[in-house]
């Protein structure tokens, strides 16, 4: 039975993900997404009693994508470092458009633990990466650097030429050695 619970969730969060990307996430709605996943609607509810409920799955999905990518992208470069692993892949990341982020607030708003998943991966990133080097301000600096990077992207008010987007990147791979 366990089994089968999974598999409706793991193919209600695709769902999920196919609709938020053509539709936006501000414009999810629970019947259209338990349409395209093959469920009905009590079957969507069950899994996820909220849409806000379901959009902290997606976000819980992205999380464990971004850490799998991470750590093979990690694993790749052998030499290179996870701050520097870190600094490239949420570049990549944000190169690609994403639509507008409104919908979290009212996520947000709905359930305020909302926001959990994203701390908790943050603080266990940040953790790992402590461990990791000894010059801790230069840490502190790419990561606060690249968060900040993801915050203007996530909320569409990025300010920074390609360019400039460019030398950020390279300025922080030089700081992370």
């Amino acid at each position: 039975m366990r089994p089968r619970k999974a598999n409706s969730r793991e193919k209600i969060l695709a769902a999920a993900a196919d609709v938020a990307r053509e539709a936006g996430p501000g414009s999810l709605s629970l019947e259209a997404v338990a349409s395209r996943a093959g469920v009905s609607k009590g079957g969507l509810l069950y899994n996820f009693p909220t849409k806000a409920k379901l959009m902290q799955g997606l976000v819980e999905n992205y999380l464990s994508d971004f850490r799998k990518a991470l750590e093979a992208r990690a694993a790749e470069a052998g030499h290179e470092s996870v701050l520097s692993a870190y600094i490239k892949l949420s570049a990549d990341d944000c190169e690609r458009p994403k639509p507008s982020a409104t919908w979290m607030f009212s996520a947000i708003a709905e359930d305020p633990d909302f926001l959990t998943p994203i701390k908790a991966f943050k603080h266990q990133l940040l953790e790992r990466l402590k461990g990791e080097t000894s010059d801790l301000g230069s840490l502190l600096i790419c990561f606060v650097a690249i968060e900040g990077l993801r915050s203007m992207n996530l909320f569409d008010s990025d300010v920074l030429s390609e360019d400039e987007h460019k030398l950020l990147v390279t300025s922080l791979l030089k700081i992370a050695g």
